[in-house]
């Protein structure tokens, strides 16, 4: 058994993802630094989570003591339009799958990672966490928001029929290193980092954004979305619990601050050296209108973002110029 001031043998699902590899590089600082942490991780190829005889033989062999559920399907608008079948089916059983093979095999703490699409398209401004399931989802993305909502849900039933010790974190729209740069496959800042700098290295007069530029979305760097992720993972179960209901347990991770992504679009531009015109299709779909998060949950429990947007910014679009040759593409 782990000491008081170790988490033993932490379990990692999806650490090659933009988040898992965050945690991952947190941990082994922290192991770097005296820290008894053993790391636990296996590719898709090793194990593939939406196999339920394959997780349980995994987890009944490895017995981890924490479980990071960073593993998901994930993709933009484009991506969740073409391929709903797969976000519902696959989410879906990776959670089941990893959730309750990590019951069966008495894992302490279990942290999972959503997503703040779970909320409704119309619901208050900023959300709060009793937002959840009180109305019609985003239609582009419903599929992926179903699964994350059943990710909670799996949580929470757990925790009230087993007494386990499983909690969620909801983060706004992720943006660093190690994101996936596709073109047409990836989210908002990755695709328009990567958009941006090619218009330049081609000497485009113009970059086309999807949509009116109206709508406004919160971003946050992965590197404060792993602190937040630790800082709830690792809270004692009693301030954690004082701040949460039983069917009611997820908390918000985010900055608090939104912008338009017209905004967003000139931020980029900037960094990038784009000095064009930005030209947007009102053909393609906006999404939801605004998506901000109350965080003050989060807050009140301790915890507050501390990289602003264009310093963010500017550290992924440095990652995707050192990485340019490996990236996700």
């Amino acid at each position: 058994m782990p000491t008081s001031n170790s988490l033993g043998k932490v379990y990692i699902a999806g650490h090659r993802g933009m988040v898992g590899s965050a945690i991952v590089r947190r941990f082994e600082q922290r192991q770097a630094a005296g820290e008894r942490i053993s790391l636990l991780t296996r590719t898709h190829a090793e194990l593939d989570l939406t196999d339920q005889l394959a997780v349980s033989r995994f987890f009944a062999e490895e017995k981890p003591d924490v479980v990071v559920l960073a593993a998901a399907k994930v993709g933009g608008i484009l991506a969740n339009n073409n391929y709903p079948a797969d976000f519902i089916y696959e989410n879906l059983m990776m959670e089941c799958n990893v959730i309750h093979q990590a019951y069966r095999a008495g894992v302490r703490k279990l942290l999972f990672l959503g997503s703040s699409c779970i909320y409704p398209k119309f619901a208050p401004q900023p959300m709060p966490e009793a937002s959840l399931l009180t109305g019609t989802l985003e239609s582009t993305n419903e599929p992926y928001a179903i699964a994350k909502i059943a990710g909670i849900k799996l949580c929470e039933s757990y925790n009230r029929q087993y007494g386990t010790d499983y909690r969620s974190v909801m983060p706004t729209n992720l943006y660093g290193p190690n994101d996936n740069f596709h073109p047409s496959n990836s989210h908002v800042v990755p695709a328009m980092l990567r958009r941006f700098h090619e218009a330049v290295q081609a000497g485009a007069t113009e970059v086309v954004i999807w949509g009116t530029g109206t709508p406004m979305r919160e971003f946050l760097h992965v590197d404060d979305m792993t602190e937040a992720s630790l800082f709830v993972l690792e809270l004692d179960r009693e301030a954690y619990e004082a701040n949460v209901a039983p069917m009611l347990s997820h908390i918000n991770v985010g900055t608090g601050v939104d912008v338009t992504i017209r905004e967003l679009a000139e931020t980029i531009a900037s960094i990038t050296g784009f000095k064009g015109e930005l030209v947007f299709d009102t053909s393609k779909p906006d999404g939801t209108p605004r998506k901000l998060m109350d965080v003050s949950r989060l807050a009140n429990m301790g915890w507050r973002a501390r990289i602003g947007l264009a310093e963010g910014l500017r550290d992924a679009y440095q990652w995707f110029l050192s990485n340019s040759s490996g990236v996700r593409v």
